[in-house]
């Protein structure tokens, strides 16, 4: 048997780079001598992710769908066509086995250059609410794998999120004294995360700033990633519980601020929740009021579950905070309750089980 030849299709956000990248280098594990390739796009993240994971990228044109009558949808047909032929060379030069595709702009000239040339396809759609390309993509293929049960598409089958090794092996027990050091922040005292994705969340740091004070008088200590550029103003440590906040713009050692915390603050992106999920943490969910309302449809799950809770958006300040997270974050058996249903809910290997699918639609099982 020839060696296993992979093209890798998605980009643009991080929701679709990471749950690739896990999955290629769950490939790379499996099958050491497997050429992996990968679509994607020059302008997004994927330019600078792939190559540093030492994958080999090939950028498609981004051809996003027309929503509304003009002069991209009158151009649309042609850039479409040149995006596949890009994608079709690739599949032919690579004498790929198999598509595996996660989504976005990439996706469609994909699984439409695997259609024509007779390759098998496997989808992979992160959110609950499906998009565009791989509602068209699952016309094509019934290797179809979700990261949520409720997601509609035709024969899927819920295997996670494809997660990065360091999340998904993380023992936060074992872990916490590091991430304690790492952080500055104390042993024994109940833990505050708070953060909203890369470029933070403005609502979630003025409400959770706003209640700084009354956290820190609690005992509770925060550790608060409040995205690039987007400042708060840090009170003292707590001069009668000596409780401190630690205010980051980011980190790179998330998985350090999982092992710390004992409750999280954040938005209901697929990639939270799955992460959260499989390393047991308990959250409080605040899904992002934009877009399809899939933030609140990737949280559902898991709230059913009993590893979450729901606010909403525009009911989220520093009274709230009060009220709700102050009494949960304080409350030692609640919090494991939660922690044991999140991780009874959570995927921790879903890479694993999606490149068994890549595996058998490819004929190298």
């Amino acid at each position: 048997m020839s060696p296993l030849s992979v093209v890798l299709a998605g980009g643009g956000s991080a929701g679709h780079v990471n749950p690739l990248l896990a999955t290629a280098d769950a490939l790379r594990r499996r099958v050491p001598d497997a050429t992996i390739t990968v679509l994607g796009t020059a302008e997004g993240l994927e330019a600078r992710l792939v190559p540093e994971r030492g994958y080999e990228l090939t950028t498609v044109p981004k051809v996003p769908f027309p929503r509304r009558p003009g002069m991209a949808a009158v151009r649309f047909p042609s850039s479409l066509q040149r995006a596949v032929g890009t994608a079709l060379a690739v599949l032919r030069d690579k004498d790929a086995d198999v598509v595996v595709g996660f989504g976005g702009y990439v996706a469609t000239p994909a699984y439409l250059a695997a259609r024509r040339a007779g390759v098998p396809i496997v989808i992979h759609e992160q959110n609950a609410r499906a998009g565009l390309a791989n509602r068209l993509g699952a016309r094509f293929t019934t290797a179809v794998a979700t990261t949520f049960a409720t997601t509609a598409l035709p024969n899927a089958r819920r295997v996670g999120l494809p997660l990065r090794a360091e999340i998904r092996d993380l023992d936060r027990a074992a872990t916490r004294a590091e991430g304690l050091a790492h952080f500055g922040l104390d042993d024994g005292r109940p833990t505050l995360l708070v953060f909203g994705g890369s470029l933070g969340a403005q609502r979630l740091n003025e409400a959770v700033a706003g209640a700084a004070g009354d956290l820190l008088a609690a005992g509770v200590q925060v550790l608060h990633l409040t995205g690039a550029g987007k400042d708060v103003d840090v009170p003292e440590a707590d001069p009668g519980t000596g409780a401190r906040y630690v205010a980051l713009p980011y980190t790179d050692r998330m998985e350090l601020a999982y092992a710390v915390a004992d409750l999280a603050l954040g938005r209901s992106g697929a990639g939270t929740v799955s992460e959260l999920a499989a390393v047991g943490l308990p959250a409080v969910y605040v899904p992002l009021p934009i877009g399809n309302g899939e933030q609140r449809l990737n949280a559902a799950e898991v709230v059913a579950a009993g590893g979450g809770i729901v606010v909403e958006d525009a009911l989220l300040d520093a009274d709230r905070v009060r009220s709700t997270v102050l009494p949960l974050v304080t409350d030692p058996e609640r919090l494991a309750a939660m922690g044991a249903a999140a991780a009874e809910h959570g995927e921790r290997h879903a890479d694993d089980v999606l490149v068994d699918l890549v595996l058998d639609a490819a004929g190298h099982r």
